[in-house]
């Protein structure tokens, strides 16, 4: 081999079904699988926001509403199209199980991002929901296993010991180079960059970003 070729990276997805900048990347996730191989893990959203101490966007009400103006205009901006659910935020468990069921496959996390997303549904519309599972050639059964159970579980541990604290995150792997993550779906662009190794990555800025010292601590 080439000592100059590098090994393809190994990319990995982490999402939650709840989060709508999650559905966002999910319509684009092709961008990544032409520089990387690309593994999709669904992660429990709450499981990070327990770990980090943090509040999710959806429950602080002025940067709730901002969040979905954002998302709107986001879509907007990248000709995606995109609905709401009846409410927000919404129990994911179910959502999260099903990927899981399905071998995380792409077709199928993308058809459980856009029954939510783009059709607008919630788990408790049984009638859509038993559709759903039918379409993936699943049952609520499948949903209850333990080592479904038991996945979701590893991913969102897994997720935290490589410090993952939100989602979209991809997590960069690659051949000579520190694990790297990229958090939200306005990241893609910077993902992608990492991953061919463009000039901006060497510049002397981002070291002193990377390496900036903590400052005043705010009392907790």
């Amino acid at each position: 081999m080439n000592v100059n070729q590098h090994l393809p990276p190994q990319l990995t997805w982490y999402f939650d079904f709840i989060s709508p900048y999650a559905y966002l990347q999910s319509e684009c996730l092709e961008q990544f699988e032409a520089v990387g191989a690309l593994q999709l893990k669904p992660i429990l959203f709450a499981g990070l926001l327990k770990h980090w101490g943090q509040l999710g966007p959806a429950e602080i009400v002025p940067k709730r509403q901002w969040t979905f103006e954002h998302v709107v205009w986001q879509a907007h901006q990248h000709h995606i199209p995109i609905g709401m659910p009846p409410a927000h935020p919404f129990n994911p468990l179910p959502f999260l199980r099903l990927a899981i069921a399905c071998e995380c496959s792409r077709e199928a996390v993308r058809e459980i991002f856009r029954f939510i997303w783009l059709k607008g549904h919630a788990f408790e519309n049984e009638a859509a929901f038993e559709e759903l599972m039918s379409s993936l050639n699943k049952t609520r059964a499948d949903l209850e296993l333990p080592a479904v159970k038991e996945q979701l579980k590893a991913n969102t541990e897994q997720a935290i010991i490589n410090e993952v604290f939100g989602v979209p995150t991809i997590l960069v792997e690659s051949e000579g180079r520190p694990l790297q993550k990229f958090w939200g779906f306005d990241s893609s662009t910077m993902a992608i960059s990492f991953i061919k190794r463009e000039p901006f990555w060497s510049e002397k800025i981002l070291a002193q970003a990377q390496n900036l010292p903590n400052g005043l601590q705010r009392k907790r």
